[in-house]
């Protein structure tokens, strides 16, 4: 199975080179279209290889995915938190009742219940 994905990400490596070769020429990147830039003032831009554009984008998206499936899960990771603490709390009392039922007995007939 590690052969599998070794050969997987070796497989998307030569995607990823094979993209950024074809994509070298210069884009320029802006803040805002021409007409809204004149308006506000605003007219910032930067010269990039097309390549890294679309893999910047590519790896902004999944970060913003990560981060919105984090945010999203909360609730289950909130219910999971109460549970286990719930469980503590449950084996504790358990302990303590088996200490109060054995109080005073035999320690190897205790143990046997």
């Amino acid at each position: 199975m590690r052969y599998i994905r070794y050969a997987f990400w070796a497989v998307v490596a030569i995607c990823l080179i094979i993209v950024g070769i074809a994509n070298r020429d210069p884009v320029s990147l802006r803040v805002m279209p021409d007409a809204l830039a004149e308006l506000t003032g605003i007219s910032a831009s930067i010269e990039m290889p097309l390549f890294m554009a679309i893999f910047f984008g590519v790896a902004l998206g999944l970060l913003i995915g990560f981060f919105w499936e984090w945010v999203r899960e909360y609730k289950h990771r909130a219910e999971a938190t109460r549970k286990r603490r719930e469980a503590k709390l449950l084996e504790r009392e358990v302990a303590r009742l088996k200490a109060e039922k054995n109080e005073g007995k035999d320690e190897v007939l205790a143990l046997l219940d």
